[in-house]
């Protein structure tokens, strides 16, 4: 019995074994010897073991062998490690060609490099069982959107790789993304007016003026972070108060789209132009100072732009914990507020969609709640944070103080006065006591009216106000692809 180790000739030994299904008979260059004859079947052990284990390399063991050409990939065992340096590659071809973000890439880089490759990067590509990733995947310390992240750019690279071998099965076929329910999106949790001021005169006190500026403006716009710091000067149309949303800046990448990938220009209220101008003013003095050399709007306090959002966030969370009577909210919760005042003081859905660059089922879905049920006095106060103004204010009680009699030399500037504290309603399901009632309330004082309805939409009904109706089918038809959203007109 030879073991799969015969002779060939006076100066080879012959090898007998299987690899990818297929019978191979290569030879080394030995004397077949009585001890050489058992060193080689010991070596064909480990060539069992090695094909078993997906790390035989044929080329390497049999570097001569004749028919090298006709073996798969040459003998070479082509690893996940292989597959995935392939398609990253790929990926950044794309990137060149403009038809992938750099941002993308960098996320797939991120996930193969420090999720899979430790875990399977060595192993032969075409060994990969489904029992191999499925015990990687259900790793107990991920969340739903975790999970699903890293099997979805698995599947996108191995379904690269196998490209290659398509009468082969491909095992990340078999895994299955997690279902997001409503209960495990993020919850809409905006703040109040009051707690609003109540903070940011707080950051305000805290970091100085760059960066209260910074949390002012995102409550009073709802701005996404990524897309505020990557604002510039130019993208401020002072004329006509105006802010164009055209790029973002994600984990230090700039982008040239926006998250949704449409471009969207903002109307800004009072509060944010006073802001803008506060910000521009502060933005010149460095200038001067030469502390500032690039055209960003937002920047740290000594003048550099802000390419990380640890920065503010560190900021926000060491302000917060600082004012007990205030329940911790994330940062990006500023944008549910932003939206949230905006519906609760009447404006129309349609416009607060475009404004904040929504999806108008998105945006309904999410945020129709705290819309309905507003306390006179609430929206009072939002709409009197939205208008306030310091430069009018001073300029109003400079004009007064000069027509008075025995009027001061020194004009004191008038400091504006905090909302009134209002009673809330509150409702148990709902993360923060803001007012709520029924969904068959009108959200817009007669504009709108939105109530639940079709499979998987909202549908909105409007009245016959032909003026309301042309504006609505303008934005609707040029503005945005609206899905599960039905528009009817209302008869008189």
């Amino acid at each position: 019995m030879t073991g799969g180790v015969t002779v060939a000739g006076r100066e080879r030994i012959r090898f007998d074994f299987k690899f990818d299904g297929v019978r191979y008979r290569p030879t080394l260059l030995r004397t077949p010897t009585e001890s050489n004859l058992r060193r080689a079947r010991e070596h064909l052990v480990g060539i069992k073991d090695r094909i078993a284990a997906g790390t035989f390399s044929f080329a390497e063991e049999f570097p001569d062998f004749l028919q090298l050409s006709r073996v798969p990939d040459e003998g070479c065992p082509r690893t996940c490690a292989h597959v995935f340096d392939a398609f990253l590659a790929h990926c950044q071809s794309r990137v060149a060609k403009d038809d992938m973000t750099t941002v993308t890439l960098a996320s797939y880089r991120k996930i193969l490099n420090g999720i899979w490759r430790p875990r399977i990067g060595t192993i032969r590509f075409l060994n990969i069982r489904y029992s191999t990733l499925v015990e990687i995947a259900d790793y107990p310390n991920w969340n739903k959107k975790t999970y699903n992240n890293a099997i979805s750019v698995l599947r996108r690279a191995f379904k690269f790789g196998y490209r290659d071998y398509p009468e082969k099965y491909n095992p990340t076929f078999g895994l299955k993304s997690a279902r997001i329910l409503k209960k495990d999106r993020t919850k809409i949790d905006p703040f109040n007016i009051q707690e609003a001021e109540t903070l940011i005169a707080a950051i305000h006190r805290d970091w100085g003026e760059a960066q209260g500026n910074y949390d002012e403006f995102r409550f009073f716009t709802g701005m996404r972070p990524s897309e505020q710091i990557a604002l510039v000067v130019t993208d401020f149309g002072v004329a006509r108060g105006m802010l164009s949303v055209t790029k973002a800046c994600v984990a230090g990448i700039d982008k040239d789209s926006t998250k949704t990938g449409e471009d969207r220009r903002m109307e800004l209220s009072a509060r944010a132009l006073d802001v803008l101008h506060r910000q521009l003013a502060l933005r010149k003095r460095l200038e001067l100072a030469g502390k500032i050399n690039h055209d960003h709007l937002f920047f740290k306090e000594n003048g550099e732009p802000i390419r990380n959002l640890q920065y503010p966030y560190r900021r926000w969370r060491w302000t917060m914990a600082r004012i007990p009577q205030i329940r911790y909210r994330k940062p990006y919760c500023a944008r549910h507020s932003s939206v949230s005042w905006d519906l609760m003081v009447g404006r129309n859905p349609l416009w607060v969609a475009k404004q904040h660059g929504h999806s108008i089922t998105t945006m309904l879905r999410a945020y129709a709640a705290w819309a309905e049920g507003a306390i006179e006095a609430d929206i009072e106060a939002i709409q009197h944070a939205m208008d306030f103004s310091p430069r009018a204010i001073k300029r109003a009680t400079t004009a007064e103080a000069s027509t008075e009699e025995n009027s001061p030399g020194a004009v004191k500037s008038v400091e504006p006065k905090p909302s009134p504290a209002v009673e809330t309603a509150y409702h148990g399901d709902l993360s923060v006591d803001l007012p709520v009632a029924t969904l068959w309330q009108k959200l817009t004082r007669g504009i709108a009216r939105i109530f639940t309805g079709g499979e998987r939409g909202t549908r909105i009904s409007i009245p016959p106000n032909p003026r309301i109706w042309h504006s609505i089918w303008h934005w609707t038809f040029t503005s945005w692809r609206l899905e599960a959203v039905s528009v009817d007109l209302m008869r008189p």
